[in-house]
């Protein structure tokens, strides 16, 4: 071997491990901190130069969260609405995905509509904001889960039907034909043939839908007050007029990322198949 494509492969892996190592430090660090920051006591929490490796440990900063401040509830709240509302989008997107990927419309219509139902996702939700309060107080929903869960699902529902569109063209429209001949209908066909063979990008887009609910907050300030307030919520109500709750912030914040790094990997083997599965065609 040439000594100098020898070495220079060696840099080019020397090289890429490093890059590697710094991808994960920068990942795996607020993690850790995080970690450290909620078992350390108040005192340690904001010594200079800051304790990497904490002497001491204490639960305390997570039964103030849990126990004293009810941040519990916070956390139910928002596992409930973000599945939820990820399931209502996931079910009603996948069936106007797979109208738009199968039926056949007028002239040009398809495109069109399919680009229209984009275009709603090009505007910041923060705008419909004042609208939607004044609404929602009308009918008597504010402070309620039945809001959120709505909004939630009706913002994602968009992005679902983009992602199930492409989902679906992807898949031959024989197999189908196929099951309708022995005896199946449309919607039976749809459901025991399309939907399985769809599974990874219907499983990809469903962990968008859940982490963009989960971590909601603009609405969720604005809608709650006391019943239905959710988890970014109340970890933002450990900042008061006078003290910031450092410990009890870390600890909320380190369970918060729990229930999405285990939907993730539960789904994960779906994920990246999932999101170039329609790739090619769209």
């Amino acid at each position: 071997m040439n000594p100098k494509t020898s070495g220079r492969s060696f840099i080019w892996r020397a090289a890429s491990l490093a890059l590697l190592a710094a991808a994960i430090l920068a990942v795996c660090f607020p993690l850790y901190w995080l970690l450290i920051t909620s078992v350390k006591f108040r005192a340690d929490q904001m010594t200079f130069p800051p304790v990497w490796i904490p002497a001491r440990w204490t639960l305390g900063s997570f039964h103030e969260a849990f126990v004293v401040k009810g941040f519990g509830a916070y956390f139910v709240n928002s596992l409930v609405y973000a599945g939820c509302s990820t399931f209502l989008s996931v079910a009603l997107g996948s069936l106007a995905g797979y109208s738009l990927a199968r039926f056949k419309f007028p002239g040009q219509l398809e495109p069109k509509i399919s680009f229209w139902i984009l275009s709603t996702r090009m505007f910041p939700p923060v705008v419909s904001l004042i609208p939607l309060y004044f609404l929602i107080r009308k009918i008597n929903l504010l402070d309620t889960p039945a809001a959120l869960i709505a909004l939630y699902a009706v913002f994602n529902l968009p992005f679902v039907v983009w992602m199930t569109r492409s989902f679906f063209k992807e898949i031959p429209v024989d197999l189908e034909e196929a099951a309708m001949v022995d005896g199946l209908t449309r919607f039976q066909a749809f459901g025991r043939v399309t939907l399985r063979l769809a599974a990874p990008g219907l499983a990809a887009t469903a962990i968008l839908c859940f982490i963009a609910s989960f971590n909601e907050f603009i609405f969720a300030l604005t809608l709650t007050t006391l019943k239905a307030v959710t988890l970014p919520v109340g970890i933002a109500g450990f900042v008061t007029q006078y003290k910031v709750m450092w410990g009890e912030m870390a600890a909320a914040g380190l369970v918060a990322a729990v229930p999405v790094v285990v939907f993730s990997l539960l789904a994960g083997r779906h994920m990246v198949k999932g999101l170039t599965m329609g790739a090619v065609k769209g």
